[in-house]
C-alpha cells in the first residue's frame, strides 16, 4: 500500500471457539481460503506479521505471506495477554502502528484499508474501529509507542492473564473510526459463518 503509514500487524487466532464445538476459527474456508491466511494476505504490507495461535496443520497456502507464530502463556489467557505475546514477540525497532485483528473477520482488507486511511489523515491517535455503533478493540490501529508503554504498565503489575482489553488500554488514547458496515463481522457462531459465506462443514 503505497502512501500508506508502516504498520505491524497481530493477528489473534488462539481462542477456543467454544460456540463452534471447538472447531477453530482459523482453519474455516471461505473461497478456498483459510480464515487465517484470507487475514494474513491482507496484512501482507505489515513490516512485522505476528500470529497468536497455533501453527495451522498442512500447507500453508498463503505463500507470499510469511507471519510468525506465538501462543499466549498459559493458552486461552484472553486477548490482552495475547496482544501482549503478539507484541513482545520481536523486540527491536517497530513501525508507528500496530493493526491488531481477530483472524476471523472475512472483510479484513477493507477494514485495514479504513483505518490506514484515516492514520494517515489524522492525528497520531490509537484509532478504533467503530461498526453498528459498537467499538471494536479487536479491530484497531495502534499508536506502537502508547501500546508498549500500556503493555510494560500492566506487566509492572503482574501477568496479563485474563486482563480484559479495555484494562490493558486503559492508558491508551484512542479515536472512533467508523468503518464500512460488516467489515468487522466475525464468526463466533455456525450461523455467522453461513452468513458470512464461510464453508461449513
Amino acid at each position: 500500500m503505497t502512501g500508506t503509514p508502516r504498520f505491524d500487524a497481530i493477528v489473534l487466532a488462539g481462542g477456543r471457539s467454544s460456540r463452534l464445538g471447538g472447531v477453530p476459527k482459523a482453519g474455516l474456508v471461505l473461497d478456498g481460503q483459510t480464515l487465517l491466511e484470507r487475514t494474513c494476505a491482507a496484512l501482507s504490507d505489515a513490516g512485522r506479521l505476528t500470529v497468536v495461535g497455533p501453527r495451522p496443520d498442512g500447507a500453508w497456502r498463503a505463500e507470499a505471506v510469511a507471519p510468525s507464530f506465538v501462543r499466549e502463556e498459559p493458552a486461552f489467557a484472553g486477548p490482552a495477554a495475547a496482544v501482549v505475546a503478539g507484541f513482545r514477540a520481536s523486540p527491536g525497532p517497530r513501525a508507528p502502528w500496530c493493526a491488531v485483528v481477530a483472524c476471523d473477520m472475512p472483510r479484513v482488507g477493507e477494514l485495514l484499508e479504513a483505518l490506514l486511511a484515516e492514520a494517515a489523515a489524522g492525528d497520531a491517535t490509537s484509532l478504533i474501529a467503530v461498526d453498528g455503533g459498537r467499538d471494536q478493540l479487536l479491530a484497531a490501529l495502534y499508536r506502537s509507542e502508547d501500546l508498549a508503554a500500556a503493555i510494560d504498565a500492566v506487566l509492572a503489575r503482574g501477568p496479563a492473564d485474563n486482563l480484559s482489553m479495555r484494562s490493558l488500554l486503559a492508558s491508551v488514547s484512542t479515536r472512533p473510526v467508523p468503518v464500512p458496515p460488516g467489515t468487522t463481522h466475525d464468526v463466533d457462531t455456525w450461523n455467522d459463518a453461513r452468513m458470512l459465506g464461510v464453508d461449513v462443514p
